[in-house]
């Protein structure tokens, strides 16, 4: 590599795997969220937020459940047909059988409170996260925890 070429940080190519993943995602609000999963810098796993396995998501359907009840961001999560893109990345994982301890993820939005619960209970170490909007029981519940939590900075 020649002296003034400068390669990407491990950071900023965990968010780049992570953003990529964000265009998979099927949210009719266009609240389009990618994690990645990395243990040692290797990618175990990715997420996206989607609805499960084999089941028509928002974009095929055509509607969002919660836009119809007028639900606002943030409330009444249950009703969502999406899993988070936070854990897509734990339970693909888990479905290929690589433990989540001791990892890090990056994603391109703050959790969500119910996100931030498995984060924690998955065993992830560090968050790096990317938007600005933060929820802030979530920040309270991480900052309990023994996960670390850094905004990605390029």
């Amino acid at each position: 590599m020649h002296k003034n070429q400068k390669r990407i940080s491990w950071d900023g190519y965990f968010m780049k795997v992570a953003r990529v993943a964000s265009e998979r995602a099927t949210c009719f609000r266009e609240k389009k969220v990618g994690a990645v999963l990395v243990k040692n810098k290797q990618i175990i796993s990715t997420g996206y937020n989607g609805a499960p396995k084999g089941l028509e998501d928002c974009l095929e359907r055509g509607y969002c459940i919660r836009e119809r009840k007028g639900l606002k961001s943030g409330e009444r999560l249950e009703y969502c047909r999406a899993v988070h893109a936070e854990q897509n990345a734990i339970v693909q994982a888990a479905y290929s059988g690589i433990a989540t301890e001791n990892t890090t993820l990056y994603t391109t939005h703050f959790p969500c409170i119910i996100c931030a619960k498995q984060l924690i209970n998955a065993g992830v170490r560090e968050l790096i996260y990317d938007a600005e909007e933060i929820d802030e029981l979530s920040k309270e519940l991480l900052a309990e925890s023994a996960v670390k939590v850094r905004k990605f900075s390029k």
